[in-house]
């Protein structure tokens, strides 16, 4: 498009770019910040001036930075005045007191969930081992260092109240990204929030503008006729802004499906012509299906208050049909007719009637085998489902998972490694596939698959495995049954190019209208 002579573009500005002009002539380049500052308006009208100049070829962006600053959340700020409880849990051991896991939480004062996910990262470091009767003790010359770093790290950013994540160690760089993204450490230690900086300078057709208005004497403008400016006569002796009709029209948007809802029904159809059939169950669930039929403890973390959404009215489900209560009770009891000696506690009822917003779409897979699936059988499911979580790039308070089971005589775990390499191939077009071994409450053995992602580098896509007799037996599966749940969120993000997971679900009309959708 050829541009404006610039006689006709400085006709046509708004005061709003008059102010950024000038101010850009005074300092010849500028950030975002100084110009709001120069031309003294607020960041919105700053951007809205400059978006203007800018569709114009007024000004340029000459550089443009991204900064991560690093501050203490709310639990962050606890543990920089009381410490973590590592670091508590190491000093209690160091000072001669004795704590059990059963005694921990009322000894030191913190939250259950935080002890459990505390002693757990200390037995993984080889830092504490549990003696006789439960006991903890310290490990003789464990090494403390990495906790030590978290340590020093919370303190130097309570001291600064922010700190350039930049100028962090590479030792404190992986601390931090362990304790800001991954749900359910301390559920977030830190906040990380990024800064854009664009410096804008004239561009040749914008010095030529400038100049222009350098020469003009500065009329007041009027930008819109009005019945009151004309019946009181105040347009006299005012000049009317002039319409520039060179700049691009507003484009017509045509109706189509969003990215992301076209994206979940290619993956229906696709798991559908793969001979699955579809099952659901409620968004919400008691704890039972959610969590008890899963072989999940009652005193697990991720049953926390902090880790789940709990339903306020009504706070508890109507009691769970036999004989699958039964059934699960004496296996979480003692392992019941299973082989397994259960978790060696006693059922509590009303906790399993508790209603909570689905956490995960495996409870699709607890109803269906209740219900006496197909054998062999293919079934699938879109869930959505609810997690306390920290939102950043790859996390979000609520997600889509796509949950399968497969059940037959013959299925085994190599079966289990080849569906879900089909299905990153397939469904989230990853070239690069990786699994790690995990460990899950219901499934043994288990794993976690992960893909390269072309900028975030590899994300975790979800976790599978054989379930356990403890989850198949109640429900009066004897066969063996291989199951998954994967984010469907992340497999988008690596299918749609989208580097944040938060694109997925934005307000940005032109992200939408841009983003192909589907797989």
């Amino acid at each position: 498009m050829t541009l404006p002579d610039p006689e006709s573009l400085v006709s046509s500005l708004h005061p709003l770019e008059v102010a950024v002009i000038q101010a850009l002539v005074k300092a010849r380049e500028a950030t975002d910040a100084e110009l709001a500052e120069a031309a003294q308006m607020d960041p919105a009208r700053r951007d809205m001036a400059c978006g203007w100049l800018a569709e114009k070829s007024i000004i340029e962006c000459a550089h443009e930075s991204v900064a991560h600053t690093v501050s203490l959340t709310e639990t962050g700020q606890r543990y920089a005045s009381g410490g973590t409880p590592e670091a508590r849990i190491i000093g209690a051991l160091t000072a001669g007191r004795e704590l059990t896991m059963a005694s921990l939480s009322e000894a030191l004062e913190m939250e259950q969930s935080e002890a459990g996910t505390a002693v757990g990262a200390l037995k993984k470091a080889a830092v504490i081992t549990s003696g006789k009767g439960g006991a903890l003790e310290m490990v003789p010359g464990a090494d403390l260092a990495q906790f030590e770093r978290v340590g020093a790290l919370i303190a130097q950013v309570a001291s600064e109240g922010t700190v350039d994540q930049a100028t962090l160690p590479e030792e404190q760089q992986q601390a931090l990204d362990g304790l800001h993204r991954k749900r359910g450490k301390s559920k977030g230690v830190f906040r990380v929030d990024e800064h854009r900086t664009r410096t804008y300078v004239l561009s040749r057709l914008g010095s030529e503008v400038a100049a222009l208005l350098k020469d003009r004497a500065q009329i007041e403008e009027i930008g819109q006729l009005t019945s009151r400016i004309l019946a009181d006569g105040s347009w006299k002796g005012k000049a009317f802004r002039r319409y520039n009709i060179n700049l691009k029209p507003p484009r017509v948007a045509v109706g189509r499906k969003h990215p992301y809802r076209a994206y979940l029904d290619q993956i229906k159809a696709k798991m559908v012509a793969m001979g699955f059939q579809q099952m659901t169950s409620p968004l919400v669930q008691n704890e039972f299906w959610n969590n008890d039929a899963l072989f999940m403890p009652q005193f697990h973390p991720a049953r926390d208050i902090h880790d789940a959404y709990f339903v306020a009215d009504p706070k508890h489900s109507k009691p769970v049909e036999e004989p699958f209560f039964s059934n699960v009770a004496k296996v979480h009891a003692d392992g019941g007719d299973t082989g397994s000696t259960g978790w060696n506690y006693k059922f509590r009822e009303m906790q399993s009637r508790r209603l909570v917003l689905r956490s995960q779409g495996t409870a699709d897979s607890a109803h269906k085998l209740s219900e006496g699936p197909d054998i062999p059988g293919k079934y699938f499911s879109i869930a959505r489902c609810f997690r306390y979580d920290q939102v950043d790039a790859t996390h979000a308070p609520d997600f889509f998972q796509v949950e399968g089971i497969v059940l037959g005589e013959q299925i085994n775990f190599r079966t289990l490694l080849g569906m879900l390499k089909m299905f990153a191939h397939e469904m989230a077009k990853a070239d690069q596939v990786k699994f790690v071994p995990a460990y899950f409450p219901f499934t043994e053995p288990s794993v976690e698959m992960h893909a390269k992602h072309p900028k975030l580098g590899w994300i975790e896509l979800g976790g599978a495995g054989l379930f356990r007799p403890e989850v198949t037996g109640p429900m009066g599966i004897s066969e063996p049954v291989i199951a998954w749940g994967l984010g469907l969120d992340r497999m988008a993000m690596v299918a749609l190019n989208i580097h944040d997971i938060r694109d997925l679900f934005s307000s940005d009309l032109d992200l939408i209208r841009t983003t192909r959708g589907g797989v």
